[in-house]
């Protein structure tokens, strides 16, 4: 596979390891058959992020080979979504003979949604001044002209300047319900929209009929939040990073959805709060014995969830763990499993033509 080109042919192939890798890894927890959801083959991915490479009078798009650590010039990507393809050689054209915008600049990101929105970074090693950003105005008006729904953004050391905004929003339909999902430059999103959809109604599927209230660990911008909040009484959710708390407040009130309440708190302050070791201002105003939550939702990093938090997650009748990595999980599997029972298994293709995988499990307190 090269950055040019995917290897399509095998699609099927690859997805056929994982989920036979998958099955393996889930022996132990006697799982059943995992639910398996496709990515599309080409134009999954809603972000790319490019060093540009300067080359007399001409430059380009290049990523490094992760093992040779060699540079190769990117023209297209397919693995991106077409809005970032069409954009990619109109950035370049426009660069290339523009010495104020292209003068030390080092860096592209791209971050595209299926509404049709784009921000476009553009990183320096120099500082940005009036007249650059006159120069980056009229390159946006050009291409609004041309119908595209343009961000752009320039940043250097300790500097970002947004000529409009920093954020795209994002709309998806839902189990037949359009949500509309505020995305920041810079903070985590679902790479992959179509992918991300599957996860959304699969976890509703899931979580179909259930009693009182969803308590949800890691939120991000409310992306699974929102969609369940239709299968409960109420949602307390919680997220540290400020942008995507702010991106969830606002995607609340976007979507008309009054029984999701966001907390600015990690998984660990939350899991000292209601263990009664601390106590935090930002939950005045909360009564947390109110809520009655039979069910809990985890979305942790790579590292899975830390002991303490694990300990608490155990407590609740129903878990619901999506995972970027099948090996935490099955390190924190070990101890769920001893009170709990899969019922569901799944494995998302968020990544295809890699190693990588994304799962989802669905645990019920044994009788």
């Amino acid at each position: 596979m090269t950055p040019e080109h995917l290897p399509v042919e095998h699609y099927d192939d690859q997805l056929a390891e994982k989920v036979n890798r998958l099955t393996s890894m889930m022996v132990p927890f006697n799982a059943p058959q995992a639910d398996v959801f496709r990515s599309p083959v080409s134009h999954y991915r809603m972000r790319a992020e490019f060093r540009i490479w300067h080359q007399g009078d001409d430059l380009y798009h290049i990523i490094f080979d992760q093992q040779t650590r060699q540079r190769i010039r990117v023209d297209s990507f397919p693995a991106a979504s077409e809005l970032i393809n069409t954009m990619m050689p109109r950035m370049i054209a426009a660069l290339r003979n523009n010495r104020l915008l292209r003068h030390k600049l080092f860096q592209i990101d791209y971050l595209s949604t299926c509404s049709q929105q784009i921000i476009i970074s553009l990183l320096y090693h120099r500082k940005l001044d009036d007249a650059w950003q006159a120069e980056l105005a009229q390159l946006r008006d050009s291409f609004r002209a041309e119908g595209f729904n343009v961000q752009f953004i320039g940043r250097a050391t300790k500097t970002k300047i947004c000529l409009d905004h920093d954020y795209v929003d994002e709309v998806l339909t839902v189990g037949g319900k359009e949500m509309i999902y505020r995305q920041v430059e810079n903070s985590f999103t679902q790479p992959n929209a179509e992918i991300n959809v599957q996860m959304l109604e699969w976890a509703l599927a899931a979580t179909e009929g259930s009693q009182g209230d969803l308590l949800e660990l890691y939120c991000g911008n409310g992306n699974f939040s929102l969609a369940l909040a239709r299968n409960f009484r109420r949602v307390l959710a919680t997220e540290i990073a400020k942008p995507s708390v702010e991106s969830a407040q606002y995607n609340i009130a976007a979507n008309q959805t009054d029984n999701v309440q966001i907390i600015r708190m990690s998984a660990e302050e939350f899991t000292q709060a209601m263990q009664g070791v601390r106590r935090f201002n930002r939950l005045e105003g909360i009564d947390l014995s109110s809520y009655e939550c039979e069910t809990i939702f985890v979305d942790p990093p790579r590292s899975g969830l830390d002991s303490q938090t694990l300990k608490m997650v155990s407590d609740y009748p129903v878990i619901m763990y999506i995972s970027c990595n099948p090996e935490t999980l099955c390190d924190n599997l070990h101890t769920l499993s001893a009170t709990h029972q899969i019922e569901r298994l799944a494995l998302f293709d968020q990544f295809p033509y890699t190693h990588h995988m994304e799962c989802g499990v669905l645990l019920r307190r044994k009788a």
